[in-house]
């Protein structure tokens, strides 16, 4: 049977991470890259509100290309599509089969991307889909999953549940009728460790606002994201000082030789 080589739907949240973990265990099975959204005028991801440097140090982390899907802010839908279309495009050229996605049971959202990639020579797949939320929740914290409620719907839960930590004390605190693991938008997550992570990432809990209707807690990158960043950053400042001072060297000769 020959290898599906996956690209994965990537939110920067627990179910994404999980869904990596349970891909990588199948043996028919390559993940390729990451497919993550991003509000270009605030760098983060939509709903979750992930900066982008976090994503970018996830997928570092987890050891794989990180495809970034630009949308403006505020997005249409037909906008949103567009773009998508043009993910799908290069995921095809890159070698790409299937895209994975982390959804639980709302079926019109894989109804929706199921309609998404009809036609387009992609496959999609639902890896953890109609798994039990509260057992699932728990397995994932078992196997060292560390995640931050990142938004909050205060329709459903505490402004104050914003930043907290998803353990097993958040979800023995959680309201009657609030699903385990957010399925139904009550709260969003950023992961920061588990089993599908090399090295566990470090980020501290910031501001946390209301907007559009939710809370969000800034999740702040730890300085080996920021190192990371500022090494890059600083080879890059290196490469153009060196090229200045070719230029400069070079000015130098042709005024001497003339």
């Amino acid at each position: 049977m020959m290898s599906r080589r996956v690209l994965l739907s990537w939110s920067s949240g627990k179910d994404s991470a999980w869904t990596l973990h349970m891909l990588r265990k199948d043996p028919d099975v390559e993940v390729v890259g990451l497919l993550t959204t991003v509000n270009t005028t605030h760098g983060r991801v939509a709903m979750h509100s992930t900066r982008l440097a976090i994503v970018e140090a996830q997928a570092r982390a987890v050891g794989l290309p990180l495809h970034v899907i630009p949308l403006p802010w505020p997005c249409s839908n037909e906008v949103y599509e567009r773009a998508m279309r043009g993910a799908i495009e290069d995921g095809l050229k890159s070698g790409a089969t299937h895209v994975a996605f982390g959804d639980l049971f709302l079926e019109d959202i894989r109804a929706y991307r199921i309609k998404q990639l009809e036609g387009s020579g992609l496959e999609p797949l639902f890896p953890i889909w109609h798994e039990p939320t509260e057992p699932l929740a728990r397995r994932m914290i078992d196997a060292g999953v560390e995640a931050v409620l990142t938004c909050v719907d205060p329709k459903k839960l505490s402004r104050l549940f914003a930043g907290r930590k998803f353990d097993h004390a958040f979800l023995d605190e959680l309201p009657q009728g609030v699903d385990p693991c957010g399925e139904n938008g009550e709260f969003h997550t950023c992961v920061l460790a588990g089993p599908m992570f090399r090295e566990p990432l470090r980020a501290a809990v910031g501001e946390v606002v209301e907007r559009d209707g939710f809370y969000f807690a800034d999740l702040v990158p730890g300085p080996a994201m920021v190192d990371a960043q500022e090494a890059a950053n600083g080879m890059q400042r290196t490469a153009l000082r060196a090229a200045a001072d070719a230029e400069r060297w070079a000015a130098r000769v042709l005024r001497g030789s003339a």
